[in-house]
């Protein structure tokens, strides 16, 4: 039975329909040659600031379906956070807990499965998404109890993604909670859904479009990045992406595309993988 239905009437839903374009790359490990995400990975490279990051999408052989995940942070408390992988979950965690201050925004579960469906998000919305699941609701029906976080001036973009394999419509989908202009009182909700996964290809959202006061929100469209069969390398070629200075967690995550089953890579820049 899929948890994960359509979206309901009001949101942006992107659909993404089978390729019959042949996938550019093909050898264990490399990564497409397709040139937007060549082009849309030297744009991220090049970004200073693209804060909290999603990416989903399918490994060249299809084999896999994968999930990225990334945190930044400028002030010493976002900074001093790690991930940890528990079991099916992966959260954040102060690297030393004598230094913490405010958790609310920056100690979350960032990755959780129900059945099969696989959810990562930039903050709780990951536990709300969760209940709604093992509730037989939606994603789109938990992202209504979601709005922009309360970090003044920014309200930062809430982001969230989902893997399910039992969704005959949709395989994934990514969101994005933001405000209109940094306006709290106007909430803009929106949902991508793809139908297929296309080889060696993912989809990048982020928090961010880079620096600034107030940070500037994403827009549009998530975009083309490329992805390699292996998981270290996946891990290893967003971490060696993101800017050095302000970079501090990647998780990178494989899901069988038959079985479900899942596995799991971190790089910390505290405490190594």
């Amino acid at each position: 039975m899929s948890l994960s239905r359509g979206a309901p009437p009001g949101y942006n839903t992107a659909l993404h329909r089978r390729s019959r374009t042949p996938f550019l790359g093909g050898k264990e490990g490399t990564v497409s040659v397709d040139p937007n995400a060549k082009a849309n990975m030297q744009a991220l490279r090049d970004n200073p600031y693209p804060g909290r990051g999603i990416v989903i999408g399918q490994t060249p052989d299809a084999r896999h379906y994968v999930q990225v995940y990334w945190i930044m942070g400028r002030s010493e408390n976002s900074r001093n956070r790690v991930f940890v992988c528990e079991g099916d979950t992966v959260r954040t965690a102060p690297y030393d807990p004598s230094r913490a201050k405010d958790p609310s925004l920056i100690i979350y579960n960032c990755a959780r499965v129900v059945d099969r469906c696989h959810i990562v998000s930039n903050g709780n919305q990951t536990d709300t998404v969760f209940g709604a699941l093992r509730a037989e609701g939606t994603f789109e029906e938990a992202l209504f109890e979601c709005r922009a976080e309360p970090d003044v001036p920014n309200y930062t973009a809430r982001i969230a993604g989902l893997v399910d394999l039992d969704d005959r419509h949709h395989v994934y989908k990514l969101s994005i909670v933001k405000l209109h202009r940094h306006d709290p009182d106007h909430c803009v909700r929106q949902v991508f859904c793809y139908e297929a996964g296309m080889p060696g290809l993912g989809h990048c959202i982020h928090t961010y479009a880079g620096d600034g006061n107030p940070l500037p929100y994403f827009e549009g469209e998530p975009y083309v990045v490329a992805l390699p069969n292996d998981l270290d390398k996946t891990a290893e070629l967003f971490w060696g992406i993101l800017n050095a200075e302000n970079k501090i967690s990647v998780m990178a995550k494989f899901i069988d595309a038959e079985s479900g089953q899942s596995e799991v890579r971190i790089i910390n820049k505290h405490g190594g993988t």
